[in-house]
């Protein structure tokens, strides 16, 4: 790592609490240890953020801030290539991966919010009053106050610089606590914040696991106004809880079983392409990837073909994140093998070297599981696909939406019609057509049903991490 693991409270750098090991997924190696905050260095970063907000940091104006978005974005582009090194090292991700799209990602999400920020403009009325003279009625955007920041270990630099960066740029503080898996960019973030000469508190940073540390105490702090999060539903409805006790706002992203659709007209190339993306991209371990893919049965066994081909073939992915996780996706391909057919991959790749001590697991196509199988319902977060095939539209969009998950869908035909009818009778938050994971990040991202709470991008990060208030001027 090219960062000590430290946290980073009120201005200062320390390294209280008991350690625990930090493992790589591609050896499975450990390579450094973690401090786990105790309880009052979580307390004294929630207390710094307060006392940031009734400090300088409150009397810095929208442009004032916007300007600090755009020299942490700075700094995060002098030391790139520090956060390259310290994104593959925890996740064992490829490096075109980390270099293309986590640490742009993380820049790009700070200058979104900074140019979102200086165009903003607020709502404002002439009202009629009985004695003719009117009143002027117009609205003020306040922060919420101390924001929590609870980020997961797939895209760490990236997720939690997407709740960061409109957190800030509203004016609040945050005190953020990444993965206990992966906390490396984060600590290089916080070192970019105090470059960037945010008064101290402003940016704070604890670690340690989620439940009885780090992540609960600060969830459940009675000094914490919001909290923001990205992980696995079950987390979610935990922090939901503890956030109910004192009604405070929470915006959640969580899990997916997400369904890709591939109608007889589509073009099979590109939709195999795409799927090949979709399914395997960080090994699955993308809260977008696709699980289940329904394919209209003319064209279900040149499909199916085709796609295991392209998995076979497939070169450069990465590790699951950890041992436990890899253990959890090879049980389910356990099942799936005794009770389905395995298309391509469905064991643990050798490779000759010091990989085959780490967690890696085959891209695996899979068919022929009934719908309630678990492999089929539940999140995997792997490099697995289900392929199943369907007869009508509607017996495809009932099965897509079948489930508790509503987070992202792809659609592939080549009938515009059929796309701009089969896309909107999706229960998800985002459906693609034609395409996967194409982002612009002034449009809103969420998830419905067990997939999420609140939109994130653009203003509607915006409007989540700041109260409106009215003023009533009479005239």
């Amino acid at each position: 790592m090219s960062a000590p693991v430290r946290h980073y409270v009120g201005g200062g750098f320390d390294t209280s609490g008991d350690p625990f090991p930090l493992v790589d997924p591609v050896t499975g190696r450990t390579v450094g240890e973690v401090p786990s905050a105790p309880v009052e260095v979580v307390d004294r970063a929630v207390r710094a953020a307060r006392e940031a907000l009734r400090g300088p940091w409150g009397t810095w104006s929208p442009a004032d801030r916007a300007r600090a978005l755009h020299r942490i974005a700075d700094g995060i582009e002098r030391r790139f290539e520090e956060f390259v090194v310290a994104e593959c090292a925890d996740t064992g991700k490829p490096r075109e991966l980390a270099a293309g799209v986590d640490i742009p990602r993380a820049i790009a999400n700070f200058r979104a919010y900074a140019d979102l920020l200086a165009g903003r403009s607020e709502q404002s009325w002439h009202t009629a009053t009985p004695d003719g003279r009117g009143a002027l009625n117009y609205t003020v955007r306040k922060p919420l106050g101390v924001v929590a920041v609870i980020s997961p270990w797939n895209l760490p630099l990236l997720l939690l610089t997407w709740k960061v960066a409109p957190a800030l740029a509203m004016g609040n503080t945050v005190v953020a606590k990444p993965s206990e898996l992966t906390p490396g960019t984060a600590c290089l973030l916080a070192e970019v914040t105090a470059e960037a000469e945010l008064p101290a508190g402003v940016f704070n940073l604890v670690h340690g696991p989620g439940a009885d540390a780090a992540g609960q105490w600060l969830t459940e702090h009675p000094g914490v106004d919001a909290i923001a999060f990205t992980g696995e539903s079950g987390t979610g409805t935990t922090i939901m809880r503890a956030a109910a006790a004192r009604l405070a706002p929470v915006s959640f992203e969580l899990g997916g079983k997400n369904a890709g659709l591939v109608f007889a007209d589509a073009d099979l190339d590109r939709a195999v392409a795409g799927t090949l993306r979709s399914a395997f991209t960080h090994s699955g371990q993308v809260c977008l990837c696709t699980e289940r893919l329904y394919v209209e049965r003319s064209v279900f066994d040149a499909f199916a073909e085709r796609l295991a081909d392209g998995t076979r073939a497939l070169g450069g992915y990465g590790p699951m994140i950890s041992a436990a996780h890899r253990d959890k996706v090879l049980g389910h391909l356990a099942k799936a093998a005794a009770d389905g057919e395995v298309l391509a991959g469905g064991g643990v790749p050798s490779f000759g070297d010091e990989r085959d001590g780490g967690f890696h697991v085959e891209p695996t196509v899979l068919r022929g599981l009934p719908e309630d199988h678990p492999t089929v319902r539940e999140e995997i977060f792997g490099p697995v696909v289900h392929l199943a095939p369907f007869d009508t539209e509607a017996e495809a969009l009932a099965l897509a939406n079948a489930g508790p998950y509503g987070l992202a869908a792809t659609v592939w035909t080549d009938d515009l019609a059929r796309a701009h009818r089969v896309a909107p009778a999706l229960e998800v938050g985002i459906a693609w057509v034609n395409t996967w994971n194409l982002r612009d990040l002034r449009t809103p991202f969420g998830g419905v049903k067990a997939s999420g709470i609140g939109r994130e991008g653009g203003d509607h990060s915006l409007d989540f991490f700041s109260e409106p208030m009215n003023v009533c001027v009479k005239l």
